[in-house]
């Protein structure tokens, strides 16, 4: 029966690899019900009904992933969009957290739309193969440099971003730091061997040396730092906080609401949401081979819909956007190619609602070597971009998107630079024919945006 829905055979994959996968890209999605209620919870919601809200958004997303499009990817929460909610539109703009979900659920009801009339998926095919290629390799560095933050060995500094000092405050960030870079070369000494399941024994071997060091006293536990034990507690969640959240993006008085900063909200969600999400999907695709030989995703609508519907029942339930992780990219490393691996996410995302003390404890520092690692195997995908001169019309875009990702922290930054700069280079060389119309469109609309938003 699996093998007639998810098309195993056909996609050259089993269940024993798609499982593998999908316990990966859980374990290196798992952060999220640790770090969204840290941030959102800023708002003044409540953080058990955050980590509910987002458990219960990643499995109703991954599953519709899974059942409707039979893809690897998985969904939850996007960082920066949570971001952005909680410090730009409630802090900054002063709307209540309320007025803050009622802009992501109308933005995820305009997906449903955009997606039902091939909008978002025209926008995809439009963009050119090299410059799919280079949104692929910028999330690799984009993601490898999320994986050096996670790790604590990138850190802020009068140079903007330096690496940290492992001695200072040694028992906690230096410590952790350190077992990053360790579990970092055990997973490239499992890749090296070939060992199936890399990535996955990375994070655990990882884990475990932790969890000794925080025995014999390199780790110690400190609570108002943010540095908390190791080992998992036992316990069960408080499933009626989730009424705290559920269902309040209808909660909403609209006379505190200026609509003309209210629709510009929602616009600001529409346009990241959907440069994200069409950015994870090429790279991810671009990795897994998944791409056609016109450079298409088969099952691509499905696929936007299922984003879109997440986003709206993430909304409701009370978390920001929902969207495609890049982190997904784990899952396919590790040979994942069908909803099976999605669906195995999406069961361990609603599991974790039961045991979400045991899963929030997965540290980041261990983590962080498997985004490193996604980060180097999706980077190697730049071997298949012409840099040559004659070329460059090609060429120079997609590596404007491959910097723009990691340096600007945005992987729809990267595409609106490759974007903007693939029009102008073409048009100036005298070869606008070859560029799709709504490139065009795309190009101005990102213009504006930088004018206005």
């Amino acid at each position: 029966m699996i093998e007639q829905f998810f098309h195993l055979s056909e996609n050259k994959t089993n269940v024993k690899t798609e499982v593998m996968a999908g316990l990966t890209t859980f374990m290196t999605m798992a952060y999220i019900l640790a770090v969204n209620p840290s941030i959102l919870g800023s708002t003044g919601m409540d953080p058990t009904a955050i980590l509910l809200a987002t458990a219960l958004a990643s499995f109703v997303g991954t599953a519709c992933m899974a059942l409707m499009a039979n893809l690897p990817f998985a969904l939850s929460a996007g960082m920066g969009l949570n971001a952005y909610m909680a410090y730009t539109v409630v802090a900054g703009y002063g709307y209540t957290w309320q007025v803050a979900l009622l802009a992501v659920f109308i933005e995820g009801l305009i997906f449903i739309v955009l997606s039902l009339t091939n909008v978002r998926e025209a926008i995809f095919n439009a963009i050119p193969l090299t410059l799919k290629k280079g949104v692929s390799v910028g999330i690799g560095l984009f993601i490898a440099f999320i994986g050096l933050q996670n790790a604590g060995l990138a850190v802020d500094s009068s140079t903007l971003v330096t690496i940290t000092s492992f001695t200072d405050n040694f028992h906690t960030s230096g410590i952790c730091a350190l077992l990053a870079l360790i579990g970092l070369f055990i997973t490239a000494v499992f890749y090296i061997y070939q060992v199936k399941g890399a990535i996955l024994f990375g994070i655990l071997a990882t884990w475990i040396i932790g969890m000794i060091c925080e025995v014999l006293g390199f780790y110690v536990p400190d609570a108002e730092a943010g540095f908390y034990t190791l080992f998992p507690a036992l316990g069960f969640t408080d499933f009626s906080k989730l009424s705290l959240t559920f269902g309040q993006c209808f909660n909403v008085d609209f006379s505190a609401v200026g609509m003309i900063n209210f629709i510009v909200v929602i616009f600001s969600f529409l346009f990241v949401d959907i440069f994200d999400t069409l950015g994870t999907l090429i790279g991810v695709a671009t990795k897994a081979d998944m791409l056609d030989e016109n450079g298409r995703l088969p099952r691509i609508k499905p696929a936007l819909l299922s984003d879109a519907i997440a986003t709206s029942a993430g909304a409701v339930l009370g978390t920001s956007t929902t969207t495609t992780f890049v982190e997904s990219a784990s899952g396919v490393a590790l040979g994942g190619r069908t909803g099976l691996t999605a669906m195995v996410t999406a069961m361990l995302f609603l599991l974790s609602t039961l045991f979400a003390p045991i899963f929030t404890a997965i540290p980041s520092f261990a983590t962080a070597p498997a985004l490193i690692m996604v980060g180097f195997l999706m980077v190697s995908t730049v071997t298949d971009i012409d840099f040559s001169d004659g070329n460059l019309t090609e060429a120079v875009p997609a590596y404007l998107a491959i910097i723009a990702m990691p340096l600007f922290y945005s992987i729809s930054e990267g595409i609106s630079m490759g974007i903007i700069s693939y029009v102008v280079l073409n048009v100036a060389a005298g070869k606008s024919k070859k560029i799709a119309p709504l490139m065009y469109i795309l190009a101005v609309l990102f213009v504006l945006k930088y004018i206005f938003l």
